[in-house]
């Protein structure tokens, strides 16, 4: 039938650990403290209005957050409160000790708590906590741990338990709740009749939460007990995989994110998310960025994004966010430099060292198995594919990277980057940019030959660039622009230095690139561009419409012909997916990238990596676009200031589940 014994159950549930790591790319989590919010510490469950604000019963009331403001309703009693569930008519059902009714708006548009109890007969008004509050059409369901109560049509029922209601919940139209010595009931034709008998449940358990699953199933979680499905009237036991569970996990809540995912929260190792396999994919816990491991409630919202509501403090997981955060712990924090895509792996190059993984076919890199191995230690600038090569610019030399591991080619300075240069008819030309100017190496069947340094330019060269007649273009922040060539005699090629006095804006913060196939040079007063004739530059016609005088230090061109930008320490993209260039910011970024060393890879419109502080960002540029950064816009309170401000509204318009976009008219008048 159901359950054969405990042991048995104990044992399915010890999870196989092999194969299984976590994903690469993770969301960062946003944490509000008890300061943050001035209310109590546990926050027991968590609801969402139509304009978007988020509800959640705390242990000193409701606590509405609209994305700036919080603000706190205790109830009149100042007791906990632990329920809250909207209702079909959008009223904000709430309850707390001996304490039920719902918050709706008064007539000035400011919250208003109206108490039930009084339809309750009064023999059963002493039912201290209720514990969760559910919605089912036009029934609202209140549990205590003597009494579920069923409000309908301004009526109270109520429903005494054998000993002790564990659990209630409403799971594909059905309203399910769980005796400590009845089992698992169902209500049915005005009452709860048993569906799963306690003789088929082993002493001690509990169902604490139950989610869709499929179809005709549903996801139960337990104390102690694991995960099961349950079907019709029959649970089956569900085991996890993958990353480790502790076999008596006392899992608090449960949601489904899409068909084939789902979260279950722990009262004591965070959360875990899961396939519809069993296979736990990933574990948040403490050490991981929650405030702390102990999770009370779940919460996916409109957006697709995760709330925690925890026994202190509320975490914010933004789930569904199209930008990751990379920096695993075997990253060792580094700071991220460089990227690079070659021969079925991806490279990373941090301060730490090089980091090396495979590539197994997904399409959105940051849900990539971290299978992270570091191929050498140390400070890395930067990757170039030269001939098909993939080179390592590092602070301790030059390395060249294949299957085997990285190999140095030569060491006693440092290295910035590598272009390909047409120059000696041996071999294709490597022209690299050093600490101490522009070193070239002949590249024959991958055997570099040191050619020496560019004689009389002995100029860091961390920015370098090859224009299509083969000069060589260097760029420093401090100096200027150079021009290398391009007709040299052995190494001796004539070097040029352009300032302001050769039409730059600035001598300083000049940064050359190679965008659309030409160079152009990254001012403080937009985009330039070298006029041949003139032997000067010039601003950049076509560059001018799109981004004025804009500061732009950095430029990137993706596969799409986007062009990727930083600006300060925002980034940006100018996209030409329309007949308009159009300049799209990513807000989510600004302050978190290498300042000084910006580094953007784009790989495709799904994967655009990004150096930042620590490790790296990925961009899911194509699913960003769909998310839109429109905002919610409505009146938080109107306030007539005369002797003394008075409140004539409170930012809320016929329900609180309702539209409060404006507020009404007489208050406009």
């Amino acid at each position: 039938m159901i359950f054969r014994t405990l042991s048995k159950l104990l044992l399915i549930f010890l999870s196989l650990q092999a194969g299984a790591q976590r994903y690469i790319g993770q969301s960062e989590i946003i944490n509000f403290e008890k300061r943050n919010y001035n209310g109590g510490a546990q926050n027991w469950a968590i609801q969402q209005d139509l304009e978007g604000r988020m509800y959640f019963a705390n242990n000193e009331g409701l606590l509405v957050f609209d994305g700036t403001y919080w603000k706190l309703y205790p109830l009149p009693n100042k007791t906990i409160m632990r329920g809250l569930c909207f209702g079909s008519d959008k009223r904000l059902y709430v309850g707390g000790q001996d304490e039920f009714g719902y918050f709706s708006p008064d007539k000035s548009g400011t919250l208003r708590f109206t108490s039930l109890v009084d339809l309750i007969p009064e023999a059963d008004r002493r039912f201290a906590d209720i514990w969760n509050i559910e919605a089912r059409g036009e029934e609202i369901f209140i549990r205590s741990s003597g009494r579920i109560f069923r409000y309908y049509n301004n009526k109270i029922s109520s429903f005494p338990a054998a000993t002790a209601w564990m659990y209630m919940g409403v799971v594909k139209g059905r309203v399910l709740a769980h005796d400590d010595q009845g089992g698992l009931t169902e209500f049915r034709d005005g009452s709860f009749v048993p569906l799963v008998p306690s003789s088929g449940l082993p002493a001690g358990f509990r169902i604490n939460a139950i989610t869709d699953f499929g179809p005709d199933s549903s996801l139960v979680c337990t104390n102690r007990f694991g995960v099961f499905l349950l079907a019709g009237s029959t649970l089956t036991p569900f085991p996890l995989k993958g990353l480790p569970v502790p076999a008596t996990e006392e899992f608090s809540d449960a949601l489904q994110v899409d068909p084939g995912h789902f979260v279950l929260s722990s009262l004591s190792n965070g959360y875990y998310f899961i396939d519809n396999q069993g296979m736990v994919l990933d574990n948040f816990a403490k050490r991981d960025g929650l405030q702390n491991s102990s999770v009370r409630s779940l919460f996916l919202d409109r957006d697709r994004n995760i709330w925690l509501g925890l026994d202190s403090g509320i975490d914010f997981i933004p789930f569904n966010n199209a930008i990751k955060h990379i920096s695993p712990a075997n990253m060792n924090d580094g700071a991220g430099f460089a990227v690079s895509v070659s021969n079925g792996h991806i490279y990373f190059g941090l301060s730490t060292g090089i980091y090396r993984m495979p590539l197994l076919g997904v399409t959105d890199l940051s849900q990539a198995r971290n299978e992270l191995t570091m191929l050498v230690g140390g400070q890395t600038y930067g990757f170039s594919v030269v001939n098909n090569q993939l080179l390592a610019a590092r602070d301790d030399g030059f390395y060249q990277l294949d299957e085997s591991g990285a190999h140095p080619v030569t060491k006693g300075t440092g290295f910035w980057t590598f272009e390909s240069l047409q120059q000696f008819k041996q071999g294709p030309t490597v022209a690299a940019g050093t600490y101490l100017g522009v070193r070239l190496f002949e590249n024959h069947n991958g055997v570099f030959t040191d050619k020496g340094s560019v004689t009389n330019f002995r100029t860091s060269s961390r920015f370098l660039v090859i224009d299509n007649d083969q000069t060589i273009w260097v760029s420093h922040p401090y100096r200027g622009i150079y021009r290398i060539g391009p007709t040299p005699e052995g190494l001796n090629y004539p070097v040029h230095l352009y300032t302001q006095s050769n039409g730059l804006p600035s001598t300083l913060n000049n940064h050359v690139y190679k965008i659309k196939n030409k160079v152009v040079i990254a001012t403080e007063k937009g985009i330039y561009e070298y006029n041949q004739r003139a032997d000067s530059f010039q601003v950049s016609e076509y560059y001018r419409d799109i981004f004025g005088k804009r500061a732009v230090r950095y430029l990137r061109e993706d596969g799409s012909g986007n062009i990727w930008f930083i600006e300060d320490k925002n980034i940006g993209v100018v996209d030409f997916s329309t007949r308009d260039p159009k300049l799209i910011f990513l807000p989510e970024l600004t302050g978190k990238i290498m300042s000084g060393f910006e580094h953007i890879y784009p790989v495709n419109d799904n994967n655009i990596f990004v150096g930042g502080e620590k490790g790296f960002y990925h961009i899911n540029y194509a699913k960003y676009k769909t998310q839109g950064t429109g905002l919610d816009v409505y009146i938080r309170a109107v306030t007539a200031v005369g002797a003394g401000e008075t409140l004539i509204y409170g930012g809320y318009s016929g329900n609180v589940n309702g539209s409060s976009a404006q507020a009404p008219d007489d208050v406009r008048s």
